[in-house]
């Protein structure tokens, strides 16, 4: 047995085709959405995805402006700036590229964007809708493996999904929505972690695994049981010297192994990965959409 691979980006450019009518939409209504990141530092990955998303604005048609700022910017000259930004009606999504250097306050920084234009979904406000469940600005990868089971006609719903990985980023905010009572959602769900007692007790067990763990090979094949669907939120660069780079990315579960068994798998690169900046894309319409009726 050979499992289904799950195209992410296959099923990232069927949204991108639909978010591109939204936004003509919008601006067919006088509403001209516009994303703002900004970028601290000279990191060189957080440059390529700043450039990615600037990439999918253009693509689907709308503003985006990047915001370069020195490493040694201080705190509160990068909190004036957020304060600038919420105030001006014409930018509808901040977001500020993780990580920031470490004399400046992560959680600070975040909570003085408006929740309204919180694209990424780490707003304290809004993680307390998510947990409530109301409606939201959803954190993008969380929402990109939603999609990905969604139009894949996976549905949670009554199946036990298990989650590896407690991040506030993407293992705490994907197991609320799967145990929510909402379409494409609906189950049983267990968080696991680095601090899990026999993880594979939990793993053998999924009817879908997700593993978000930051850890290459956390998942081998005998922790899968045959026929799961598995979802590999991991993106590791491992040594490899054939490689042009020196170097080639992998998730965190055994891809070639976990193949044989599960029933369905997203590969790394090409899984999840396009899908954060597709749902970036989105978010950033929808709070658009939300600006219009305030």
């Amino acid at each position: 047995m050979s499992a289904i691979i799950l195209d992410g980006k296959a099923i990232a450019a069927d949204i991108m085709a639909d978010l591109k009518e939204e936004a003509a939409r919008l601006k067919s209504q006088g509403c001209y959405p516009q994303l703002v990141v900004i970028l601290v530092g000279e990191d060189p990955a957080s440059h390529v995805y700043v450039g990615r998303k600037e990439k999918g604005c253009a693509e689907i048609g709308i503003k985006s402006q990047t915001i370069m700022m020195d490493a040694g910017i201080r705190e509160e000259d990068l909190l004036k700036q957020l304060q600038d930004l919420n105030q001006r009606p014409d930018v509808h999504g901040i977001l500020v590229q993780l990580p920031l250097p470490r004399h400046i306050s992560t959680d600070k920084i975040l909570t003085a964007i408006d929740p309204k234009k919180d694209v990424d979904g780490f707003h304290p406000v809004n993680r307390g809708k998510l947990m409530a469940g109301e409606s939201c600005l959803l954190p993008c990868t969380p929402a990109g493996v939603q999609e990905i089971l969604k139009r894949s006609g996976i549905n949670p719903e009554g199946k036990h999904v298990v989650v590896v990985g407690r991040s506030m980023i993407v293992g705490m905010p994907f197991a609320v929505m799967m145990m929510q009572k909402k379409p494409w959602a609906n189950a049983t769900v267990t968080l696991c972690h680095t601090g899990t007692r026999d993880l594979v007790s939990y793993t053998k067990t999924a009817d879908i695994l997700v593993v978000a763990a930051g850890r290459p090979k956390t998942i081998t094949a005998e922790m899968v049981m045959p026929g799961a669907v598995v979802i590999d939120v991991g993106t590791n660069r491992v040594d490899a010297p054939e490689a042009t780079r020196g170097y080639r990315l992998t998730g965190d579960v055994d891809f070639e192994t976990v193949r044989h068994i599960a029933g369905a798998i997203t590969p790394v690169p090409g899984g999840v990965g396009p899908m954060t900046i597709v749902m970036l894309l989105k978010n950033t319409l929808q709070a658009a959409e939300a600006s219009i009726s305030q």
